[in-house]
C-alpha cells in the first residue's frame, strides 16, 4: 500500500447532494429471500451494447436456472441465460427499459416455483489459451456493470504492448443516491478482489489499483482488509477525492495514473484499462465457479419507505423491486441509474436488465418540474464544468440548429452525457436532451445512409449479374450460331461430290433394272421391229 502515491485531477466536475446514505444502513439482501417469485420474468435478448443475441429456446420449453437462452450473435455481443428454471411462456416483443418505450425481442419464462440450477462447472482459465477464456466470458454474459454493458470478453485484453501497466478497478461510484457499489465492496469484498486479480493474470498488468471515492470509507477499509486477507500481490485500494463524474472511466484513470487518453484513442494504447467492481465479482463467478451472469446488485432509493440494496434477477418487473421498499403515495415516476444520467421509464412492469444498477423512485417534490428553459447567455460556466473539456454551449446551438455535422466537429461524441453543463447552467436549458436529440439524428442518417448504400450496392451487384447473364447468354448464342454456320458451309462444300455419286448408283439401278427385263423375254420370240418388216416377210 503506497501512503505517498500521487493523485491528479480532472478538468471541471460539480459536488451535487449524494443522498447516499439511508440506502447503506441495511445490508444487501437477496430480492427472493424476502419477497416471493415474479408471475413471469421477461429476460430482454438485447442487454449489452452491440449485436442482438439470437434466441435459442422456444415456446412451451422448459429451461433450467443459468440455461442460455441467447446465443451471442456477431463479434459485439454478450449472451443471455434463463433467471429461474421454468418454462417458456412466450418468445416476443416486449417494453423494454428505455425512455423511448420501444419494444424488443425478449424471452419471457413462468417460472415453476423449483429454482433449478443447471449443472455448473469451474472454467479452468489458468490452463486455457487467451481467445478460449474470452469465449468463456462471453459464453457466460459478462459485461460493465457500471453503466455502459460493454461486452467484458472484449476488454479483456493485453492490447498492443501485449501486457498492460495498470489495472484500474473503478469504485468510485460518484452518481447521487446509487451505492450498489458502495454496498458489495463492504460485504463481497474478498470475492471482488479475486476477480480483478482474475483480470490481472488474464490482461498482464503490474498493477491493480482500486479507486474508491474518500466518501465510502467504510468501502475502502472493507477493500483493504480484503486485499490483506487474500494475499493478493500488486493490488491497492487508492481513495480518490470525492468530484462528481469521478467515476467516469477516462476521469479515473486520469486521477489514478495522470494519463490523459485523447480522442480517438483507447485506454490501452497507453497501457491502461479499466473495469467496474461489479465486473471482477461477474468474472470471478463465471470463471471460478461456472455461474453466468443472471443476477446484480440493485439500489432502490429516492422516494421510498426503506432505501435498499437488493440481488435481482434479471427479468423481474421494476414494480415488484419498487413495492419491497415501499414507495410514498405521491411517486410518479422511476427513474433507471441517478439523477444525473439517469433515463425515466416508460412503465413500472418494465424489467430489471444488466444496465439496472439503480431503480430511483421520484416524486414532484423530490425532483421538481424544471425551470421554463431561457435563452442562452453564453456565460462559459459548461466549459468551466465539462470533465471532457467540450464546449457545451456550441454543441448546444448546433444540435439546436439541427446542424449535426457542426456539433460533430466540436467532438460532440466525446461528450460522456454525465450532465454537469445542465447542472449549473444558469438558464436551465435541459443541454444533455440535445445531445441525446444530435447523437441519436446522426446515428439515424448513418443507419439510413448504411442502409441506402447497401441498397444500392445489392443494386449494382445485381445490373452487373444481369449484364454478366446477358453477355454470357449473348456469347453462347453467337457460338452456337457460328457452329451452325461452319457445319452449312462444310455441308455446301460437300453437295458436287455427293450429286456426282447419286448420279452413278442412279445410272447403275437403271441398268440393272434393264438387264432384269431382258433375262424375263422368251428366247424364240421374234425380235421386236418395223411393222412394215414384219408384213412383207409375210
Amino acid at each position: 500500500m503506497n501512503a505517498l502515491r500521487k493523485l491528479f485531477r480532472f478538468n471541471g466536475g460539480v459536488k451535487p447532494d449524494y443522498h447516499k446514505e439511508p440506502s447503506t444502513t441495511e445490508p444487501i439482501v437477496d430480492f427472493l429471500d424476502v419477497a416471493p417469485m415474479s408471475s413471469e420474468y421477461v429476460i430482454p435478448l438485447h442487454q449489452s451494447i452491440g449485436g442482438v443475441p439470437h434466441p435459442l429456446v422456444k415456446a412451451g420449453e422448459v429451461v433450467k436456472k443459468g440455461q442460455l437462452i441467447g446465443g451471442p450473435d456477431g463479434y459485439v455481443s454478450s449472451a443471455v441465460h434463463a433467471s429461474t428454471s421454468g418454462r417458456v411462456k412466450a418468445v416476443e416483443a416486449r417494453l423494454m427499459p428505455h425512455t423511448s418505450g420501444l419494444t424488443a425481442l425478449c424471452v419471457v419464462i413462468e417460472p415453476d416455483g423449483k429454482d433449478e440450477w443447471i449443472e455448473r462447472q469451474p472454467v479452468p482459465w489458468r490452463s486455457m489459451a487467451p481467445d478460449e477464456v474470452r469465449d468463456a466470458l462471453r459464453d457466460a454474459g459478462v459485461v460493465g456493470l457500471g453503466g455502459a454493458v460493454f461486452p467484458t470478453y472484449l476488454k479483456v485484453n493485453p492490447g498492443k504492448k501485449g501486457k498492460l501497466d495498470t489495472l484500474v478497478i473503478n469504485g468510485a461510484e460518484c452518481e447521487p443516491f446509487i451505492t450498489c457499489d458502495d454496498m458489495q465492496m463492504r460485504q463481497y469484498g474478498e470475492t471482488i478482489v479475486r476477480g480483478a486479480a482474475i483480470l490481472r493474470d488474464l490482461t498482464q498488468a503490474g498493477q491493480v489499483l482500486i479507486g474508491i471515492e474518500d466518501n465510502k470509507p467504510e468501502a475502502i477499509a472493507a477493500m483493504r482488509a480484503a486485499i490483506k486477507a487474500t494475499g493478493e500481490a500488486r493490488i491497492e485500494a487508492v481513495p480518490v477525492p470525492t468530484r462528481y463524474p469521478a467515476g467516469g472511466a477516462k476521469q479515473l484513470i486520469r486521477v489514478l495514473t495522470g494519463i490523459e487518453v485523447p480522442h480517438g484513442k483507447r485506454s490501452t494504447d497507453y497501457g491502461v484499462q479499466c473495469f467496474n467492481t461489479g465486473t471482477a465479482y461477474g468474472v470471478y463467478e463465471a470463471l471460478e465457479l461456472g455461474q453466468p451472469l443472471i443476477s446484480r446488485v440493485v439500489t432502490v432509493a429516492g422516494n421510498v419507505e426503506r432505501p435498499r440494496n437488493y440481488v435481482v434477477r434479471f427479468g423481474t418487473p421494476m414494480k415488484d423491486v419498487v413495492a419491497l421498499a415501499g414507495p410514498r403515495p405521491d411517486s410518479d415516476r422511476l427513474i433507471m441509474g441517478g439523477p444525473m444520467m439517469g433515463f425515466a421509464m416508460p412503465s413500472d412492469a418494465v424489467p430489471v436488465v444488466k444496465a439496472t444498477n439503480c431503480i430511483l423512485v421520484g416524486s414532484p417534490a423530490l425532483f421538481p418540474p424544471p425551470p421554463p428553459e431561457m435563452p442562452c447567455i453564453r456565460c462559459g460556466e459548461c466549459a468551466k464544468v465539462c470533465p471532457t473539456d467540450l464546449q457545451p454551449f456550441e454543441m448546444y446551438w448546433f444540435s439546436r440548429a439541427k446542424m449535426f455535422g457542426k456539433a460533430q466537429e466540436y467532438h460532440l461524441f466525446d461528450c460522456i452525457e454525465c450532465g454537469c453543463c445542465a447542472y449549473v447552467c444558469p438558464s436551465r436549458i435541459p443541454l444533455v436532451d440535445y445531445y441525446r436529440f444530435a447523437k441519436s439524428e446522426i446515428w439515424a442518417r448513418e443507419n439510413e445512409k448504411a442502409a441506402a448504400d447497401e441498397a444500392r450496392e445489392r443494386y449494382e451487384f445485381r445490373m452487373l449479374r444481369d449484364e454478366r447473364e446477358k453477355q454470357e447468354k449473348a456469347a453462347k448464342l453467337a457460338a452456337k450460331a457460328a457452329e451452325t454456320k461452319a457445319r452449312l458451309a462444310a455441308a455446301g462444300a460437300a453437295a458436287p461430290e455427293d450429286e456426282a455419286k447419286k448420279a452413278l448408283i442412279a445410272a447403275a439401278q437403271e441398268r440393272a433394272q434393264q438387264q432384269q427385263a431382258a433375262a424375263a423375254q422368251p428366247a424364240d420370240a421374234a425380235p421386236a421391229g418395223d411393222p412394215a418388216e414384219q408384213q412383207a416377210q409375210r
